[in-house]
């Protein structure tokens, strides 16, 4: 359940293989705990990736995170 300041998840489709789940994107967000961070597309690039297609994308890009300080 969420709180009533957390926003609820958003259903988004996948920018790249069309696949639908949610974004916590300003609350809880499966993304938060990949070890990947990637940049957002500049310009009709879309919006989120799905966690395969992210997963994919980062390994092929080899871009773990940097370290939490």
């Amino acid at each position: 359940m969420n709180r009533p300041d957390t926003p609820s998840p958003r259903r988004l489709v996948c920018a790249r293989c069309g696949a639908a789940f949610d974004c916590g994107l300003g609350g809880p967000c499966w993304c938060a705990e990949e070890p990947y961070r990637l940049p957002l597309p500049d310009s009709g690039g879309g919006d989120c990736l799905c966690p395969d297609c992210l997963r994919r994308l980062a390994a092929a890009q080899k871009t773990p995170a940097p370290p939490v300080t």
